[in-house]
């Protein structure tokens, strides 16, 4: 989605909503007849929506607080939660069906009525909610947010939707397509430009044919995996195949086993275990090194590395620019034993005023977030290329000035939750070029040796680069990305006697 166009989307309606005729009555404040309910899930779902479209909200934090203030049973928890990942991840698709059914672009829909639209294609067309149910409740939703005229507009397209099948309804859309590249975009709710950002990425691995796998992937709804901080707690059951500290969510609300486990056990995913894992692993750990997780929101990885820093004699600090994020880097960190300091400074800044300091350091950049489509749905349709081309210059300078604060012999990795190339080996060819100082180890090498069972991290691609990228349809992780950079020791050499 633009950015012309999300600002569009996100500016409160005034007035009588476009796209509707009539008065304002039923607006919530001035409603007159009969009083029009909205079934408690679906009011969530709908919030967070509007959260997401005028604010930017995260979803995934926006939801969890607006299901518990809203008081929900655990059914209606699950349907709040489908209806609100599910919209977002076909939002595309559903805009492009509601400017079909409303011959009208999405553009000229007041956002309020737009989200309840989309709210309501995602039920009639890829739920088993009966469809009356689903034009009557988004009928009153509009009727309460934007009155009655909007509401009959809504009613209109939605009658016409119900006519036809989804399968129908794609095929229609798709006859507007372009090109092979668009048709897919619509098939697998992923705009254009993502769907050849992986594909690029995928090829770099002689996997492109896995495409279509991935894409069904980041489509799919994730299991919660939880993590067990090593030496504070243990991993229940079901295992998990790679990170030996992952495990499966048993089920219900994961904060539950947090709480009871006063934090050492956390939900984390599985590739963002292996990463941080495999710098504490990639070489024997020496009692007094010097750590450093230099981009250290929310803190998953930083608590990850600080358990194993406790175990092993090691000191740990952690830098967060952002004040919000730094306080949830202070959160995680509670589980830990002992004071781990927590910089609040730009991370390029702390890095140059530390040079030579630290053994292992942790990039962990600030990226688009491609890698985790499964769990920030929204993201596909919130980022551009323009996102690529802003952030990776910031990456390169993250991961120079790291490299610049690390002791001869230190290591760097250099992660990212973003397959795209441009974020990952990108940015390592960039860094590497001219540095003489630094050489790459076999990040690949290193994963596999943390891992509790083998792990395919396609060795016969990326063009003799040693580093690692994790997949959703391949690894059921993230698609987190590792590069593992090593400052060359100074040789020293014995001096001639006379």
């Amino acid at each position: 989605m633009s950015d012309e166009r999300r600002n569009r989307r996100s500016t409160p309606s005034k007035g009588r909503p476009r796209g509707a005729q009539g008065s304002a009555e039923g607006h919530r404040g001035g409603q007159r007849g009969p009083a029009r309910t909205v079934q408690p899930a679906r009011r969530v779902a709908y919030d967070v929506l509007r959260a997401v479209s005028e604010t930017d909200a995260y979803a995934n934090l926006a939801l969890p607080s607006a299901i518990a203030e809203a008081k929900l049973t655990p059914q209606d928890a699950a349907l709040a939660t489908e209806l609100t990942y599910g919209t977002l991840r076909r939002l595309g698709t559903y805009d492009a069906i509601i400017a079909s059914a409303a011959d009208r672009s999405t553009d000229s829909i007041d956002p309020a009525v737009l989200d309840a639209l989309r709210l309501a294609v995602h039920q009639l067309l890829a739920t088993r909610v009966a469809s009356h149910a689903a034009v009557n409740e988004s009928v009153n939703l509009v009727a309460v947010e934007s009155g009655r005229g909007a509401s009959s507009f809504a009613n209109a397209v939605l009658r016409r939707i119900t006519r036809d099948s989804a399968e129908a309804w794609q095929e229609r859309v798709e006859e507007h397509a372009r090109s092979d590249d668009e048709r897919l975009a619509l098939r697998s709710a992923h705009p254009v430009w993502v769907i050849r950002a992986l594909r690029r990425a995928l090829a770099a691995e002689r996997r492109d044919a896995e495409l279509d796998a991935l894409l069904e992937a980041d489509n799919a709804s994730p299991e919660v995996t939880l993590v067990a901080l090593p030496g504070l707690a243990e991993p229940g059951e079901p295992r998990l195949p790679y990170a030996p500290t992952a495990f499966a969510s048993p089920g219900g609300d994961p904060r539950l086993s947090v709480e009871a486990s006063g934090g050492t056990v956390r939900v984390q995913d599985e590739g963002s275990q292996l990463v941080a894992l495999a710098l504490a692993g990639v070489s024997p750990i020496t009692a007094g090194e010097r750590w450093l997780d230099l981009c250290a929101g929310p803190g998953g990885k930083t608590a990850l590395l600080a358990a194993i820093a406790l175990r092993e004699d090691v000191t740990l600090e952690a830098n967060e620019v952002v004040p919000v994020r730094a306080r949830l880097v202070r959160k995680a960190l509670r589980a830990v034993p002992g004071e781990i300091v927590v910089h609040e400074q730009d991370g390029r800044a702390l890095a140059a005023s530390r040079h030579g300091e630290f053994d292992r350091i942790l990039v962990d950049a600030p990226c688009t977030g491609l890698g985790a489509l499964r769990r920030r749905p929204e993201a596909r349709w919130r980022k551009s290329p323009a996102d690529v081309a802003e952030l990776v210059p910031l990456q390169v300078e993250l991961l120079s000035a790291a490299l610049d604060a690390l002791a001869p012999g230190g290591i760097v990795a250099y992660v990212t939750c973003s397959p795209h190339l441009a974020e990952t080996t990108g940015v390592v060819q960039e860094v590497l070029r001219g540095r003489g100082d630094i050489v790459e180890l076999d990040a690949r090498a290193a994963v596999a040796d943390v891992s509790r069972s083998p792990i395919d991290l396609a060795t016969e691609g990326r063009s003799g680069s040693g580093s690692a990228q994790l997949w959703p349809h391949r690894h059921g992780t993230d698609a987190m990305f590792l590069a593992l950079l090593q400052r060359s020791a100074p040789v020293i050499t014995a001096e001639k006697e006379d």
